[in-house]
């Protein structure tokens, strides 16, 4: 819906795009950050539909989207195969790291996530997935399969089929290991017993990536105010913004659309 902004020509319309994107650039608090700072500079409002990396993928494939922002590369990529997105850029990472019970009676703590994997599969102690085809759900799974565990990942684990925040709330109610993206982790305020255990695998590093919906497939796609929103957010002005997003001190996402 459009709504009327003062300019200094008077009052025009703004634009309101939507934006399909992974759960944790909303639930780090990212994007009540970001967007305001967008709109300013540019007057064009977005709407985010926060959900797991593959159903944004194909909300953007069925044309309810302009814009998708992402953390799958490789899902990306067939994205951009498949002729759904005009281009792919990079735009920011950070990383995925284990959380558990700070007692972490499997003894997962180090740096190894193969090795820590393999730990939870002869273990008892509850590990939850997100189990919902989401970045974080396809980098768990490819970590189990580095682990050779692709079918044997022991009785103490857990599908929920949920975002990144109730997955970290079950683990806390359960006293459960669980695969998170940091930025998510480091806005998650109920901590008391859960720690990071597992972190430093160059494995774990998350990479984001955004992409215009390609309006030969859905013409209703509001090419012109996506674009700008890309070009912003990869931009020196944009990266800047992202980079300065910090909780507690600690930033939770570095950008490198320029690498």
């Amino acid at each position: 819906m459009a709504a009327l902004l003062w300019g200094a020509a008077g009052y025009s319309l703004a634009q309101t795009i939507t934006m399909s994107s992974t759960t944790s650039t909303e639930q780090s608090g990212l994007f009540a950050y970001l967007l305001p700072e967008f709109k300013k500079a540019t007057g064009i409002d977005i709407k985010v539909v926060a959900l797991g990396t593959g159903q944004a993928l194909d909300m953007a494939r069925r044309g309810d989207a302009d814009v998708v922002f992402v953390h799958d590369p490789e899902a990306e990529e067939k994205f951009m195969a498949e002729g759904w997105g005009l281009k792919r850029y990079s735009v920011m990472y950070n990383d995925f790291v284990v959380i558990g019970p700070k007692a972490d009676p499997a003894g997962l703590k180090g740096r190894d996530i193969v090795a820590a994997l393999q730990k939870v599969a002869t273990g008892q102690t509850p590990f939850i997935s997100r189990g919902d085809k989401s970045g974080t759900h396809a980098a768990e799974l490819r970590y189990w399969a580095a682990a050779g565990l692709s079918e044997k990942k022991g009785a103490a684990y857990r599908e929920c089929g949920c975002g990144m925040g109730p997955a970290l709330n079950m683990a806390a109610s359960m006293g459960a290991y669980v695969l998170a993206d940091r930025g998510t982790w480091l806005n998650f305020k109920n901590r008391a017993d859960l720690g990071v255990l597992v972190e430093g695998d160059k494995r774990l590093f998350n990479q984001y990536g955004v992409m215009v919906v390609n309006p030969a497939k859905h013409s209703q796609v509001k090419l012109a105010d996506a674009q700008k929103f890309v070009d912003w957010v990869i931009s020196p002005v944009g990266q800047n913004v992202l980079a300065a997003y910090k909780i507690g001190g600690e930033q939770l996402f570095f950008p490198n659309a320029s690498k």
